[in-house]
Order: structure tokens, then C-alpha cells, then sequence
């Protein structure tokens, strides 16, 4: 692992941040969901999650073929296991209407970009 020098990163935030393996061989990234959107996954009709664009939810943290861990909140009982298949940095205006107006409802502006994850859930068609 590369070390940092003067950055407030944590051992932890330093392992995801410059791992040097294939994206599957990192540890999954959990993504804890809302009942309504954890069930539209589990359901296949829904294949995208949308993220605020920074030092979590990047390019280099939320490659193709690394896994996933989606959850129904914060508990333990209900766990969708998935990989990410593809990975978008997009600009909030250049969204369809529909996530146009939960971007601008999560984030009060449609200035931000956006870490779109598209999501392979096991056993799931979609």
C-alpha cells in the first residue's frame, strides 16, 4: 500500500483509495438502500445508483467487476450481493427528467456531479 503523507485519510480510507488489485479482489462496497429502492433491485427493475461524485463514490473506488453489497437500510437480514458493470461520472443537467428531480431533491441543485453505478444484482435478471 502506498503510504500518504499529511492527508487526513484514515487505514481504512487509504486501503480503498490505492489498492493496487482488480477491482474484484477488493472488499465489497456496501450501499445502503431505502425499503422502496432496495426492493426495485431485488426486483430487477432497477439497475443504476446514483451517488454524490467524490473520494467514496470515483472512478478509481467503483470500478467494473468490483462487488457490491446492496442493503435494505443498515440491518443484516436483507442483502443483495452484485457487481458493478459500469461506471459513469455525469454532470446533474445532463439526466433524464426522473432522475433530474430526485438529484435535485437529494442535493437542492442539479450543479453536483454524479457517480452513476450500474449494478448486476446475483440471481437477478433484469
Amino acid at each position: 500500500m502506498k503510504q500518504i503523507a499529511q492527508q487526513p485519510f484514515s487505514a481504512c480510507e487509504q486501503f480503498i483509495l490505492y489498492w493496487d488489485g482488480q477491482p474484484s479482489d477488493r472488499p465489497a462496497i456496501f450501499i445502503p438502500l431505502k425499503t422502496e429502492y432496495y426492493n426495485r433491485f431485488a426486483e430487477g427493475t432497477k439497475i443504476h445508483e446514483l451517488r454524490l461524485y467524490g473520494q467514496r463514490w470515483n472512478e478509481r473506488t467503483c470500478k467494473p467487476g468490483r462487488r457490491v453489497t446492496i442493503s435494505k437500510g443498515y440491518g443484516k437480514q436483507h442483502r443483495l450481493p452484485g457487481t458493478i458493470t459500469e461506471f459513469k461520472k455525469q454532470h446533474g443537467t445532463t439526466f433524464g427528467s426522473t432522475y433530474r428531480a430526485d438529484i435535485e431533491e437529494v442535493y437542492g441543485t442539479l450543479n453536483v456531479w454524479i457517480a452513476s453505478l450500474r449494478i448486476k444484482v446475483d440471481g437477478v435478471s433484469a
